[in-house]
């Protein structure tokens, strides 16, 4: 029995005039108005929001592990095994005769940029600092604390939470909206990823329902990685002019400090996002990709060189032959006494690999379906390679030359706990101050401070015009500038608010629970994809049986 054509069209109403003109009214709407909600609610009663969310929270970490474990997992092996295949490696996402709207260079850059690079100027030293002290490799004693034989497994688990996991998540959502709106001319938003499973039912309903949930998932995933930047980025400003308002007694940044930061970096992310993606988003993931290898080069002639060098190659080893060990172990707490070995290792796990996990999956929407509209033109196997690979091992970098610096400096530099004591949006500049003579310690934090916002804009803004591009019903095209503005103000007030609530520990906590139903829907769209290569994979054997019948 032949097979029916795959669905190619999906009749999404817009509104024809007004405000949401050419906008999908109940997407626009149903995701402001439960984003309102949530603001006004963090905003007026923000001890009470912090507590459920609190309590909220150690349920979902409770109970959701195994699938957040599992489903990452799947993510890799589906993008990986998609890329490997001759056939599915080899098909062109776009229509034949398409290429490719960006350079390498730049593609790479913007994919870089709005996907991870805030969390480079954050983490790059404060993982492997931390990971160093305590991991579960020291929990079960195979390895010793903040000692020299730990050095390789910090950087075993750093990899594990920056390398494939993280960005399977990103490029799974974009190969799956690429392929069905490059290849197959459906509309460029997350519920056409779901087409081969739901058909037609995806106009009504259900498909309003689907992108809601990516539309608010991508809100509280985009405000994490914002308040993190903002928190580092009123360190680093600290650190340059010690205005004191800017930091508490504890050493991390005040609220005052990471609002006014919030309100700087979101009037240049709209700025930004109103010149468009060809524009500058371009021009600034060109300029954050360059300043990012000026300071790779500062620590590659200053840095722990040769330290750094062994920590990237030997690390990255022991990464790639445990991966799948640590990809599929879950520990489970045993409910006895608090301190015991099983439940350390279960309340590691749940603080890290699952928060990121929950961190990854909330950010995918908008990573994914940014990454998809800037990868026309591009083959499975160059999209997995661009969207995958090549970002985990710019990560890998980073963290070695970076983190491997301050290691270094701690175990055999002298630092003591200068680098280790300061907060974890600090200790990036506590090492550049232990490194360099006060002016140039300043003058570095300089440039990482215009580096950090120049991440900070390029995530927000086009976090803003992927939102736009969900609520128009998959419109790529310019439109609705008040709209822009409009996304852009939200999330700023989302992000201000769940500061207020409860700080950075407010914000994490709203986007793991955004991340849950959304992580269901990233499962059905490897699913569909999965699917409709298939089928299409039969309908190209049953015309090539017609067209050559044996004889």
């Amino acid at each position: 029995m032949p097979l029916k054509p795959p669905l190619t069209d999906l009749d999404i109403q817009t509104a024809d005039n007004g405000f949401y003109e050419g906008f999908n009214t109940i997407v626009s709407v149903g995701s402001k108005v439960l984003i309102g909600v949530l603001i006004v609610w963090a905003a007026v009663w923000s001890i009470q929001a912090g507590e459920i969310l609190s309590n909220i929270r150690s349920t979902i970490d409770a109970n959701t592990g195994p699938w957040y474990m599992y489903a990452v997992a799947f993510f890799i092996v589906t993008a990986l095994g998609l890329a490997l295949y001759p056939t599915t490696g080899r098909l062109m996402l776009g229509q034949p005769g398409d290429k490719p709207e960006f350079s390498s260079f730049s593609w790479f850059s913007m994919m870089f940029g709005a996907g991870i690079g805030i969390g480079m100027l954050t983490y790059a030293t404060a993982e492997p600092i931390y990971h160093f002290g305590i991991n579960p490799d020291t929990i079960t004693g195979a390895t010793t604390s903040s000692a020299a034989d730990n050095v390789i497994s910090a950087y075993k688990w750093s990899f594990l939470h920056w390398g494939f996991s993280a960005w399977g998540c990103y490029a799974i959502v974009g190969l799956a909206l690429a392929f069905f709106s490059y290849s197959r001319g459906l509309p460029l938003t997350i519920r056409s990823g779901l087409t081969p499973l739901f058909g037609r039912a995806l106009e009504g309903p259900l498909g309003h329902v689907i992108d809601i949930v990516s539309v608010i998932a991508t809100i509280l995933g985009v405000a994490v990685t914002i308040g993190y930047g903002v928190s580092q980025f009123a360190s680093g400003v600290f650190n340059i002019t010690g205005a004191a308002w800017l930091m508490n007694a504890e050493g991390t940044p005040t609220v005052a400090g990471m609002l006014t930061a919030l309100v700087v970096v979101m009037f240049c992310s709209v700025l930004s996002a109103l010149s468009g993606v060809g524009k500058g988003i371009k021009w600034l993931s060109n300029l954050n990709m360059g300043l990012s290898f000026f300071i790779l080069a500062f620590f590659l002639v200053f840095g722990s060189t040769l330290f750094a060098f062994r920590s990237l190659f030997v690390g990255l080893w022991d990464y790639l032959i445990n991966l799948p060990a640590m990809s599929l172990t879950l520990f489970r707490p045993d409910g006895t006494d608090a301190d015991n070995m099983q439940n350390a290792l279960a309340g590691w796990q749940g603080g890290w690999t699952i928060f990121y996990w929950a961190w990854w999956i909330a950010f995918a929407p908008f990573v994914g379906l940014f990454l998809a509209r800037i990868s026309r033109g591009r083959t499975v196997r160059e999209y997995v390679l661009g969207a995958m690979i090549v970002p985990s091992l710019m990560c890998f970098v980073w963290f070695a030359f970076a983190g491997g610096t301050a290691i270094d400096l701690t175990l055999n530099g002298g630092a003591g706990d200068q680098i280790t004591g300061a907060g974890i949006s600090s200790q990036l500049f506590a090492m550049i101050n232990f490194m360099l003579s006060p002016l140039l310690a300043k003058l570095m934090s300089a440039v990482i401070v215009v580096l950090l916002l120049t991440y900070l804009v390029t995530s927000a803004d086009s976090a803003i015009l992927i939102i736009n591009t969900i609520a128009a019903a998959g419109d790529e095209s310019p439109k609705g500038r008040l709209h822009i503005i409009a996304w852009g103000c939200i999330l700023g007030f989302v992000i201000g608010a769940l500061l207020v609530a409860g700080g950075l520990d407010a914000i994490n906590t709203a986007m793991i629970i955004g991340a849950l139903p959304f992580s269901v829907v990233m499962v059905l769209m490897c699913l569909s994809l999965i699917k409709a290569l298939y089928r299409d994979g039969r309908r190209a054997k049953a015309a090539e049986a017609v067209a050559n019948p044996a004889e």
